[in-house]
């Protein structure tokens, strides 16, 4: 694991943005009156010319990206997730993803660590929507490096793109040599009596939980998943054939986001057991967002005792 080094990954976005803009002139940057929030004020400053805010209008904000996009454009779209994939679901589905043009959708401020926010804003529902919509990539990168890999991998991409980017500065995961494809988990560490597939704030738990089950004898493979959809079937069914028990962790709901993507591969193909880290059938509450990663059970104790369950579970 790299140096322990923290920043949010929307703080990352930003940057790349920023990156990206210098090297390419088509690419255009359109938010909803949150660019101080989202980072795409860096972008603003950089590119004045090339970034639109449309105000507090996020169903707008898509049809306007899509209308650029249809013009050759390379068009990130920003705002909350709440309001991206929430808000505008009908333009996203219709006006990008019916027609397949190439909007990137930066979503920052997902999930239960929002934290003060509450539950209004608290979105743990956008994978489980962005990944209904057919030929919709959707991206949760761990860190700021995965973070910036996942903006230029989404660039380079031919069709949309829903990006998912944190508040909360988190731990670095990669090293700067490490390479993002889009489609690809990542094995970070090997072992034989349980897979933990990770994917966002949730991988460094992962890695944390890992080390713990060392000391009580039970060796976890952690697989780093950043694409949720198309999901990397082969390191999925390869990792059930090796250890023949799956634990998923993402701070997300349970419903509909990694745990469903993983266990409808599982299910079809190598049946073991498959238990789930994440948002209960539940909404969040406001507080501090370490205390309610806590609290909703997204951390690396929880994950190590669901990781002892499965094995439990194994014939």
């Amino acid at each position: 694991m790299a140096e322990a080094i923290k920043c949010a990954t929307r703080e990352a976005y930003g940057k790349a943005l920023v990156e990206l803009g210098e090297q390419n002139d088509k690419v255009l940057v359109l938010d909803a009156d949150l660019a101080a929030a989202t980072k795409t004020g860096m972008f603003k400053k950089a590119f004045p010319e090339r970034f639109i805010d449309v105000g507090i209008a996020e169903s707008n904000l898509m049809g306007v990206a899509a209308g650029l996009a249809a013009t050759g454009h390379i068009v990130f779209a920003s705002s909350f997730a709440m309001f991206a994939a929430g808000r505008a679901f009908e333009q996203v589905r219709n006006s990008i993803g019916y027609t397949h043009l190439n909007v990137k959708i930066g979503a920052t401020h997902a999930g239960i660590s929002v934290g003060e926010d509450g539950a209004s804003h608290q979105c743990c529902e956008d994978i489980a929507l962005m990944r209904s919509i057919p030929g919709m990539v959707v991206l949760n990168p761990a860190d700021d490096v995965e973070a910036r890999a996942c903006v230029f991998a989404a660039a380079a991409h031919d069709g949309p793109v829903y990006m998912r980017f944190g508040r909360l500065a988190v731990p670095r995961v990669f090293d700067e040599n490490y390479e993002f494809e889009i489609g690809k988990g990542a094995v970070l560490t090997e072992g034989s009596d349980v897979t933990i597939v990770a994917t966002g704030l949730m991988v460094n738990e992962a890695l944390m939980a890992a080390e713990a089950l060392k000391g009580e004898g039970i060796s976890a493979r952690v697989v780093n998943m950043a694409t949720i959809k198309p999901i990397d079937r082969d390191i999925l069914i390869d990792s059930a054939k090796k250890t023949g028990a799956l634990v998923t962790a993402e701070e997300h709901s349970v419903l509909g986001g990694l745990g469903g993507a993983v266990t409808e591969v599982i299910c079809e193909t190598v049946p073991v057991p498959v238990l789930r880290v994440g948002v209960e059938d539940v909404f969040g509450k406001s507080g501090p967002a370490v205390e309610l990663l806590h609290i909703y059970g997204l951390d690396a104790a929880h994950i190590a005792e669901k990781a002892k369950q499965a094995v439990a579970l194994k014939g």
